[in-house]
């Protein structure tokens, strides 16, 4: 949740922490370079090719722990094949977010994804 008490901003995160970590990125590093007055509020995305296949997403929008890296001259992501939240070992091994957009088609290895770099 985010809101207002007064002059303060209020932000709510989730009690998982992976959840928490995730939501962190997404919502109170922007909140707070907002309040920086700077510019570039959004995390930053870059394209990366994906090493494994991914199943069609349902009505929201995930954001699929994985590993990031470089391989003759591209960079490429392997999302984790377990993604609960609860799974913090995943989260530690992480250095990317995949995005999976809300109604997304299955995807094939080899296709060109979103990612936010941790």
């Amino acid at each position: 949740m985010h809101g207002r008490v007064g002059q303060a901003e209020v932000l709510g995160l989730p009690g998982n922490p992976v959840s928490t970590l995730v939501c962190g990125v997404l919502f109170l590093a922007p909140l707070i370079r907002a309040m920086l007055g700077r510019g570039d509020v959004l995390p930053e995305t870059s394209t990366a090719t994906l090493e494994a296949d991914l199943q069609p997403n349902d009505m929201r929008r995930d954001y699929l722990r994985g590993h990031l890296f470089m391989r003759d001259g591209l960079l490429r992501v392997t999302p984790f094949a377990r993604q609960d939240s609860s799974l913090l070992r995943v989260l530690a091994t992480a250095n990317a977010l995949v995005i999976r957009p809300e109604y997304a088609p299955a995807i094939a290895a080899g296709e060109t994804v979103e990612v936010i770099r941790l």
